[in-house]
């Protein structure tokens, strides 16, 4: 399929993005009135739901008079061919204030998106169209009387339970919130800017990433576990956990050097560094792991793409030039099966994984196969039939 079919333009600088869950769609779908005046059970017909997937965008322009509109956008994904709907199925204007991160609640209430000053909730709904539904968002009465008024916030973030809200400001600090409620738990100065953070799959830690250390969190005891620092020249970026559901759970954090970008390993029992190794030539400013915890994936400040296999850290796709600006955020679909990108160019891009590296493996132990049975043939009939070669092998 051609590039141009996978990437596409939507008119503002993307800087956020989410991955609607699927309970979110149904739930929407759900209330969806029919022609009759009635209501949808789409709970229980499959065969009535949309046949998409959803992703949502942020960014805009800025409160300048640049003419570039500040706004949420949320955009279809065909299921089977994941290739991204031309434009917008709904938008959602934000006046002068500029949409920046933007985390969708794993349970499908809605979405959380952190704007200059503060973090509004978004809550989903569906709209009818032609003889189809989409699936659109709408400003909530919900007021976050906490995230008003506390500055930018860098980086924000659910538990895989969607029970705890984490949050990260441009001024360091760090603030855990239980959800519904809002209870804050944590409230710590972290660093000089809280840049990144995700919670461990099975909920026990929390990683903060600062300009200094990346920091874990004890979710149940609420301390701070340890203070995993940088060496030499290495400045942290993004952090992730593995998702391993054995005892050999890891932590990766991104790392600019001179050389390039890295990313850097450590286990989550011994809290040691494990390796390090240099994956980009340009600094990396996006980073993700697959929800099958076998692929991380890496955006460049250059605009490239790669995705690497967990287990080593090799190559399995690169995508130069995916954008012909930086790589803003990057998300994998809950099938790990695709990847979207998006940068400040405007543009976002899905990339379809497929696992090369396996198939030309597997093309490569056929290949030897053949070779040695050939040679066995060769053998059986000139010296005399090897005891374990069939009959049949012998007469060809």
């Amino acid at each position: 399929m051609a590039d141009d079919e996978r990437q596409k333009k939507y008119a503002v600088p993307i800087y956020g993005v989410a991955w609607v869950p699927h309970c979110a769609i149904r739930s929407a779908s759900k209330q969806m009135p029919d022609g009759d005046g009635g209501s949808k059970d789409t709970a229980d017909d499959p065969s009535s739901l949309p046949a998409h997937n959803y992703v949502a965008l942020a960014g805009g322009g800025g409160e300048g008079r640049s003419g570039i509109p500040n706004a949420i956008l949320l955009v279809q994904v065909d299921f089977n061919s994941y290739l991204l709907s031309d434009q917008p199925v709904a938008r959602l204007g934000t006046g002068t204030d500029l949409p920046y991160r933007i985390a969708a609640h794993p349970g499908g209430e809605g979405l959380i998106c952190s704007f200059p000053e503060n973090c509004r909730w978004f809550e989903w709904d569906a709209i009818k169209k032609s003889d189809d539904s989409a699936l659109t968002l709408k400003s909530s009465e919900r007021v976050l009387k906490h995230l008003e008024d506390i500055g930018q916030q860098l980086a924000l973030t659910f538990n895989s339970e969607g029970s705890l809200l984490a949050v990260g400001g441009e001024n360091g600090k760090l603030r855990v919130f239980k959800w519904p409620s809002m209870e804050i738990i944590i409230d710590e100065m972290d660093d000089d800017s809280v840049k990144d953070l995700d919670f461990s799959p099975d909920g026990k830690f929390l990683a903060s990433v600062g300009s200094g250390c990346c920091r874990v969190w004890n979710v149940s005891t609420l301390a701070s576990v340890i203070s995993l620092q940088k060496k030499d020249d290495e400045k942290f970026g993004f952090c992730r956990f593995s998702r391993s559901s054995d005892h050999n759970q890891t932590i990766y954090v991104t790392a600019t050097r001179a050389q390039g970008g890295s990313i850097v390993e450590w286990s989550t029992s011994s809290w040691e560094r494990m390796r390090s190794k240099l994956v980009a030539g340009e600094p990396i400013s996006a980073f993700n792991v697959s929800a099958d915890g076998k692929l991380l994936a890496i955006g460049t400040s250059e605009g490239n793409v790669r995705i690497l296999r967990a287990g080593n850290m090799g190559a399995l796709k690169t995508i130069k030039k995916a954008h012909i600006g930086p790589t803003t955020a990057l998300a994998f679909s809950d099938d790990s099966r695709a990847l979207l990108s998006v940068s400040m160019d405007s543009s976002a891009r899905v990339t379809l994984i497929t696992d090369n590296g396996s198939k030309n493996g597997l093309s490569l132990w056929i290949i030897l196969f053949v070779i040695l049975l050939a040679m066995a043939v060769y053998y059986a009939k000139h010296e005399g039939k090897l005891p374990w070669l069939p009959d049949f092998l012998v007469k060809l």
